[in-house]
């Protein structure tokens, strides 16, 4: 996660083909989210989306063009899709404050 928030915050990431730099950005279903050229080359980057391939960690809700560098974001993600392991509590602990 550091290595993509870094990638976001040096203008790595377009979403529906403008620069985001916040990490915290909020896309919404139907955003298209690409990588900037210069983020194409980086070794790290093709690396992760090839071992994403292999194990096909793709979640429903994002639809991946990996040769492309791209994707798109398809829903918002009912809870039943997401990890067991969040723990709500924490992060409503979090924001309250």
């Amino acid at each position: 996660r550091p290595a993509a928030r870094q990638l976001v915050s040096h203008r790595g990431v377009l979403v529906n083909g403008k620069s985001v730099n916040l990490a915290s950005y909020q896309i919404k279903a139907g955003d298209a989210i690409t990588l900037s050229e210069k983020a194409q080359k980086q070794l790290r980057v093709q690396e992760a989306l090839t071992v994403a391939e292999q194990h096909d960690m793709t979640p429903s809700w994002v639809e991946v063009d990996s040769k492309k560098f791209s994707g798109v974001f398809k829903a918002v993600p009912d809870r039943a899709d997401l990890p067991s392991d969040i723990n709500e509590a924490l992060i409503v602990e979090l924001y309250s404050k």
